[in-house]
């Protein structure tokens, strides 16, 4: 069951390293930049997906096709979606698009779709480009089912830019941890499981955050978010 408020454990502060204004470590998926595909829907069900986020009360979402989903790189990024006879929408990548989804393609919550074209149009030309949304949330950090201290996996949640980086603290410095294409990144030995984490986006802005304890599958909040681009 997710906590109510952030544990004094769960505080973390902003490196002193600002944002720059370019991305120098975005994937495929790079701001400022305008993407040509198409746009189809499905059913989203409870708006969970590939990205494990779990259930979302907010159906306006989207699963990315493989190629630009990049292993998981373009979970959690929100993308404004436009369709060729103007109207738009914002959606949060949730899910991944396998084949016959081609690179630029969107597969939209049957919500999201409704807000460009009816339903029955199944298939429709969008641009598409990525965003930094304005929000009061704050980013959340959960441990995968089975985590321990000998082995763990934990992803981060609720984050306004794209994750680029996952790093664990140790005894020498900082470890960067392999991402999966489910979204968590991997401790294989346990190292750092439990301990400091920080956090960096696609923008090169670091968020440290204090150690939180082991506890699978709880979200738990933190106080910092990434700032707006």
């Amino acid at each position: 069951t997710p906590s109510a408020r952030p544990s004094r454990a769960a505080t973390a502060t902003a490196a002193p390293r600002p944002a720059s204004g370019g991305a120098p470590l975005a994937g495929r998926i790079a701001p400022g930049t305008s993407y040509s595909g198409v746009a189809t829907h499905y059913d989203a069900g409870d708006g969970d997906g590939a990205c494990l986020y779990g259930p979302s009360p907010d159906r306006m979402t989207a699963a990315m096709n493989t190629t630009d989903y990049e292993t998981s790189k373009a979970c959690g990024a929100y993308v404004l979606v436009r369709a060729a006879g103007g109207a738009s929408v914002t959606v949060r990548i949730t899910n991944e698009c396998p084949a016959p989804c081609a690179p630029g393609q969107l597969d939209l919550s049957r919500e999201a779709f409704a807000e460009l074209a009816g339903l029955s149009a199944g298939r429709i030309p969008v641009t598409w480009s990525l965003l930094s949304p304005a929000t009061s949330d704050t980013v959340s950090v959960r441990y995968k089912t089975g985590s321990s201290s000998h082995w763990c996996g934990i992803q981060a949640i609720g984050h306004r830019n794209p994750l680029a980086r996952l790093e664990v603290a140790t005894g020498s410095g900082w470890q960067r941890l392999t991402r999966t294409e489910y979204n968590y990144f991997l401790s294989p030995d346990g190292t750092g499981c439990g301990g400091e984490l920080r956090l960096t986006d696609i923008y090169g802005q670091r968020l440290t955050v204090d150690g939180l304890p082991v506890r699978p599958d709880a979200v738990q909040p933190t106080r910092v978010q990434f700032a707006r681009h």
